[in-house]
């Protein structure tokens, strides 16, 4: 699965100019699952990302986690990172997860960051959105957690 996290001061999703998700303090992230994923990938993604130290101590140094500060965490579907521009311009988007199956990772990656965290936010999964954010930092930092290689 793929990652995108920005760490923000205020962000929100818009679908049809309604405001379907929005927190203060806490990550923007864009998430993407990538054919062969499963929710072992998810798990180890979410994990990864509550933990991950990207929020300042009292000494100004990036290292506090997500959970340390409680800050809000807005999740927003986004199959385009999965984007390949190796040929041409156009990017090709096959390394992303068929849509069920992309859908089906998602909710359950939502799933279990609402029973790990207590302010949980989504966007919604294949609608047309406008995310509005307010970056802080700026700090924006990839994520991949791939799923394990076969033994040969």
């Amino acid at each position: 699965m793929l990652a995108l996290l920005q760490r923000v001061r205020e962000a929100r999703v818009e679908v049809a100019g309604e405001v379907v998700g929005r927190i203060a303090h806490g990550l923007l992230v864009l998430v993407c699952a990538e054919r062969g994923d499963g929710e072992a990938e998810g798990r180890r993604l979410l994990a990864k990302l509550l933990k991950l130290r990207v929020f300042s101590d009292e000494a100004g140094k990036m290292n506090r986690s997500l959970t340390d500060v409680g800050g809000g965490l807005l999740i927003v579907s986004q199959f385009t990172l999965a984007a390949d521009t190796s040929g041409g311009n156009r990017p090709s988007f096959a390394g992303a997860a068929p849509p069920d199956e992309g859908r089906r990772l998602y909710d359950l990656f939502v799933d279990a960051a609402r029973a790990a965290h207590p302010l949980v936010q989504t966007g919604i999964f294949a609608a047309d959105m406008q995310v509005h954010l307010v970056n802080d930092g700026p700090v924006t930092v990839p994520l991949r957690v791939a799923p394990p290689v076969a033994a040969q």
